[in-house]
């Protein structure tokens, strides 16, 4: 897989800023006889954390336990549950827990708490050797500090991929002639997704207008800014820590049309938490979501009264019609407390561990989450942990990690370099446009209800005044969001 951005040794000078620990011996600072405990804080729930717990205990029975190191986990929740508990540490709140020694972290929660100086710099502990085993763009997205120093660890990474549920396609691609080629391209997606919403109103002709959705995506701030990306424009373009703001028209419209245009009419769908639910509830077939989705793909559809049985496809995400090939690269990484040299130190060799090809494969095979290391990116390496291992891998996952596996040669990854107020940002892009179109679909559906026609009810929620009205107001609120 190709990696957006410049290699390792250009874009980060945290290989040359290594300054090692001479004079330690070979457990650097650590003296096993009186070992150093620290504490981790991620958002793992389920299986997830099982499998990192279970790694955790590995780590502590072998190499914490011969340099001197004992790890242990907690889960915080959510996401959101971790950030505002790393957010009250941080800020000294009342009751706020101290701050634990390593913390999973996405780059914008890591970027805040860099600015506050809660952060080690990791690169006193990686020399070049070391930092070249990993991906280019993972040491990269991880540089945060104003001089260019190693802030985030990478430790498992997504991306995104397309799920469809084939035994309900089969159907509709046999009466239709609808092709899975077609889904390749996100203007194909909008089109068969009109077909099928065509083609499931016709079913009940008594009943107009009654059409289902095909299609849905998680993380609609990842369509923004990979979909702009595919279209040559970087809309959070950051240099020497200055964000510009890229916001286009003509390459905006194409977004609205691929997505809110649909929305309204009733082609794309969005009606649970995660559109893993929707295909569940036989309201969706397909959707655009995180390798770490596959997991949830449900194994029947489940509705009032019937379920069935499906069958899955795992996908390439589809990309803008003659678009270049980008993909997100997404995924929190772990980062390390300010303290001292020996905890950072102990802290760092815990997460180099974890990030070996057999330990991160094996939290892979679980989670759905990618490899960080160079070596581990392969269908072969992944066969080759899970036959040494006897691992138990749920076909989704390894399907879905296979299919990734397979994107390498022709996919590149990105995501967007940090910046201040960048999470304020993406909730613009996350939730602008998914509420307006909310808000216009129930329009659309009510009118419809009351006898009107789709495209007559559809209007003039689809017409040029209406994308002008959007984007105007789109972009009012993306500029007050970065100029917080």
């Amino acid at each position: 897989m190709k990696y957006s951005g410049k290699t390792t040794k250009s874009i980060c000078i945290c290989a040359a800023l290594a300054l090692g620990l001479s004079g330690c011996g070979s457990n650097g600072p650590l003296d096993p006889k009186n070992p150093v405990s620290l504490t981790v804080w991620h958002y793992y729930n389920g299986s997830q954390q099982s499998a990192f717990d279970e790694l955790v205990k590995e780590f502590n029975d072998t190499v914490g336990k011969e340099k001197g190191i004992y790890v242990e986990g907690f889960s915080q929740g959510s996401v959101a549950d971790l950030e505002t508990a790393i957010r009250a540490s941080i800020n000294g709140d009342v009751g706020a827990q101290a701050m634990p020694d390593i913390f999973s972290s996405y780059a914008d929660t890591a970027y805040e708490a860099e600015q506050s100086g809660a952060l080690a710099n990791l690169s006193e502990y990686l020399d070049e050797k070391e930092l070249e085993q990993y991906v280019d763009s993972y040491i990269e997205e991880g540089c945060i500090a104003s001089d260019g120093t190693l802030r985030i660890f990478p430790t498992a990474k997504s991306t995104e991929i397309m799920m469809l549920n084939k035994t309900d396609w089969e159907l509709f691609a046999e009466d239709t002639g609808a092709s899975l080629e077609d889904l390749a391209t996100i203007e194909g997606v909008a089109a068969t997704a009109k077909a099928y919403y065509e083609w499931t109103d016709s079913q009940t002709p008594d009943v107009p207008g009654d059409g289902r959705a095909f299609y849905g995506r998680d993380a609609l701030a990842n369509y923004f800014i990979i979909g702009m990306q595919q279209l040559g424009v970087e809309i959070f373009h950051v240099e020497n820590g200055e964000m510009t703001l890229n916001v286009p028209k003509e390459e905006l419209r194409r977004l609205w049309e691929n997505y809110y245009v649909p929305m309204v009419k009733g082609y794309f769908g969005a009606y649970g938490s995660f559109r893993s639910d929707d295909v569940k509830t036989g309201d969706l077939l397909a959707y655009t979501g995180s390798t770490t989705s596959a997991m949830y793909f449900p194994d029947q559809v489940e509705k009032d009264d019937t379920s069935y049985a499906i069958d899955y496809l795992v996908m390439e995400a589809p990309v803008f019609d003659g678009g270049e090939r980008f993909a997100v690269q997404q995924g929190a990484g772990m980062v390390v407390s300010k303290s001292d040299e020996q905890r950072e130190y102990a802290a760092v060799e815990f997460l180099k561990w974890f990030t070996q090809a057999d330990q991160n494969l094996q939290f892979g095979c679980v989670s759905g989450y990618l490899p960080v290391l160079k070596e581990a990116g392969s269908i072969e390496k992944l066969d080759q942990v899970i036959s040494e291992k006897q691992l138990e891998v749920a076909p989704k996952t390894y399907d879905c990690l296979a299919a990734v596996f397979g994107e390498m040669e022709h996919i590149s990854l990105y995501t967007n370099k940090s910046f201040r107020n960048g999470s304020q940002a993406r909730k613009v892009l996350e939730y602008h446009l998914a509420d307006w179109a909310a808000q216009d679909r129930e329009s659309v559906a009510n009118a419809v209800k009351g006898g009107q026609d789709l495209e007559e009810a559809s209007a003039a929620f689809v017409s040029e005044e209406a994308f002008e009205q959007w984007y105007a107001s789109f972009c009012d609120a993306l500029n007050q969001a970065v100029g917080e």
